[in-house]
């Protein structure tokens, strides 16, 4: 294969012998030949298609169907073509540049006939390797230069390893807005202001060969092809935005608290382990291997201090992130101070009410109120305690709470 161009379920690959059309997808093919009006069977990797228009460029001129491919009609250098040896095709409606040895040949009249653009109009070189185009602007990838026409392609400036090529031989482009890519041979040179200078990569930035020979873009992924395999810049990755949480964040020394991590941004993993997550901290910390939450018990008093780490599934190195959350943990021993009786002497029968402060308790606790004789019990929230009880019996009584 020498090259290929999908839209929709319609798959077109350019072959040393036809060109082969899928409908369905990619999952068979019928492969259309000189029978069906190709200029050669030899398509030599440029084909392009919108809706039923079909172009097809071959070593015998570029075949054009008008019904999705099913029938050719071919253009030659009697249409206007600077050669017969088509490299590769574009189309913007009605507009279709071919990119010959001869030259770039433009036709305003959806391929009928051709206008033959040289070095006389500004081409760097009369082998037009590729093209691009996008509005008036129109890239021609030559084998002296990357061209660049403002105007519809009337004329051209030439760019060359003088404004930063990896090399003169330039074999494929793609632009987005100000954003041009050439594909020469001597690695993926960049443009980010339309084309007046560019930054030349490598195999040391990572390109599987400095030998390129087509170029993509989809967002901020490139796609490059070259002589060592396809190298692609991945996607810019978002940074990690990591919350974290404890809850309770007061509790016992007996008590349990759950520890919750969230993450968004970065790349996520599969649905069932998006992220990674590493707890650490004092205590007990149990934690399903794919999950975002732990439990903490076993804790001593005080206040208490646990990281999470999250990880993404970013390559070749992940981004990670950590966070820090506090709890508060009081002793479970319950503590009692101000313990008195009021009034402290009294005739039998008559009632004392017996009050105190009771500290380090969550939620309520439960009492007993003796002298040894008689006991009463009861349960409280109430930090400040307060029972009545009725005397009995004579003589200096001693109670413990």
């Amino acid at each position: 294969m020498f090259g290929v161009y999908a839209v929709g379920t319609r798959v077109y690959a350019a072959t040393f012998n036809g060109l082969s059309i899928s409908t369905d997808g990619g999952s068979s093919f019928i492969n259309k030949t000189t029978t069906n009006g190709l200029g050669n069977n030899l398509v030599l990797g440029g084909v392009y298609a919108v809706g039923e228009m079909v172009y097809a460029a071959t070593a015998n001129g570029l075949s054009i169907s008008l019904d999705g491919g099913s029938s050719f009609t071919n253009k030659t250098t009697a249409n206007g073509l600077g050669d017969i040896t088509v490299r590769e095709v574009y189309a913007e409606g009605t507009t279709v540049y071919a990119a010959t040895n001869g030259g770039l040949s433009i036709s305003t009249d959806g391929g009928s006939s051709f206008a033959n653009k040289t070095t006389a109009n500004g081409l760097g070189h009369n082998q037009v390797n590729g093209v691009y185009a996008e509005g008036t602007r129109v890239y021609a990838a030559t084998f002296g230069g990357l061209s660049i026409s403002t105007n519809g392609g009337t004329t051209f400036t030439n760019r060359t390893t003088a404004n930063g090529l990896g090399a003169n031989n330039v074999r494929g482009v793609y632009a987005v807005g100000t954003t041009v890519y050439a594909a020469t041979s001597g690695g993926l040179s960049i443009s980010t202001d339309g084309g007046i200078s560019f930054t030349n990569y490598s195999t040391a930035n990572g390109l599987g060969s400095n030998s390129m020979f087509e170029v993509y873009a989809e967002g901020s992924t490139v796609y490059a092809a070259t002589d060592g395999g396809l190298s692609f810049c991945p996607p810019d990755v978002s940074p990690l935005t990591l919350s974290f949480s404890a809850s309770p964040d007061m509790l016992l020394t007996t008590g349990t608290t759950t520890l919750s991590a969230t993450v968004s941004g970065g790349t996520p993993g599969s649905p069932d382990r998006p992220y990674s997550y590493s707890f650490s901290g004092p205590g007990t910390i149990t934690q399903l291997p794919t999950s975002n939450t732990a439990s903490v018990s076993n804790l001593p008093a005080g206040v208490q201090t646990f990281t999470v780490i999250a990880s993404d599934m970013t390559t070749p190195t992940s981004q990670t992130s950590s966070a820090t959350v506090s709890v508060t943990v009081i002793n479970a021993t319950p503590t009692i101070t101000g313990f008195a009786a009021n009034p402290a002497a009294l005739c039998v029968g008559s009632p004392a009410t017996f009050t105190a402060t009771i500290g380090n308790i969550t939620g309520s606790y439960s009492y007993t109120l003796t002298n040894g004789t008689t006991a009463v019990s009861g349960s409280s929230a109430n930090p400040a305690f307060s029972q009545l009880v009725t005397a009995s019996g004579t003589s200096t009584q001693t109670f413990t709470l």
